[in-house]
């Protein structure tokens, strides 16, 4: 097997096992999240374990799209459809976190302290950042806007658990109960602009 298909090989075994990864963090994620989301009140934690769940649906996707890989006419049709599906999920993310924070700052819902959101925060802000990272070498790799899209979502959720951590941070130490909120409809647009872009085929891969 020449340099080039063994370098190939490895990265579809590597792609697979990070979104492996990916369903088993996010499910995990997802579970503490919308436990301590529920117990705390927090809006916002309720919406960071939408989040991941949403994180998962992309995970399975991109794992049914590697497993295409050897045959080039299903992993062109499996890559069209992994790439929408992902565009499906950013656009159901962006609808959340504008409804989230707007009925927050309507309802003028602010979280009560809760150390274990704050700890999955600041765990998720360590582990997402080195996981895109991985998955847009292997995007790069691969030739797959899929992959590249999915990375940005995880990239995305970076973000959010920043905007998650600096609310309850903010709530829990000057009161700023809006903080959160109104990051959350900032981001809103550029996550449904992603999800915009992959439903029509648009997403690049990022090298």
């Amino acid at each position: 097997m020449s340099t080039p298909a063994i370098q190939h090989a490895r990265a579809v075994k590597l792609g697979r096992r990070l979104e492996y990864f990916t369903i088993a963090w996010n499910s995990l994620e997802a579970l503490i999240a919308l436990a301590a989301g529920s117990l705390a009140g927090s809006v916002a934690l309720v919406g960071f374990g939408f989040d991941s769940l949403v994180e998962v649906t992309s995970g399975a996707a991109l794992l049914w799209r590697l497993h295409h890989e050897s045959d080039p006419h299903r992993r062109e049709r499996a890559e069209r459809a992994a790439l929408r599906l992902v565009g499906v999920c950013f656009i159901i993310l962006a609808l959340y976190v504008a409804y989230d924070s707007l009925s927050s700052l309507w309802t003028h819902e602010a979280p009560m302290k809760s150390l274990p959101g704050i700890l999955l925060a600041v765990v998720s802000l360590i582990v997402m950042p080195m996981l895109s990272k991985a998955k847009r070498r292997i995007a790069a790799t691969l030739n797959s806007a899929a992959m590249s899209a999915d990375a940005r979502q995880t990239e995305f959720c970076t973000y959010l658990s920043a905007i998650l951590l600096g609310g309850l941070l903010l709530h829990a130490l000057f009161g700023f109960w809006w903080a959160d909120p109104v990051a959350g409809l900032m981001m809103a647009p550029i996550i449904g602009k992603e999800g915009i872009a992959g439903l029509q085929d648009k997403t690049c891969v990022c090298h």
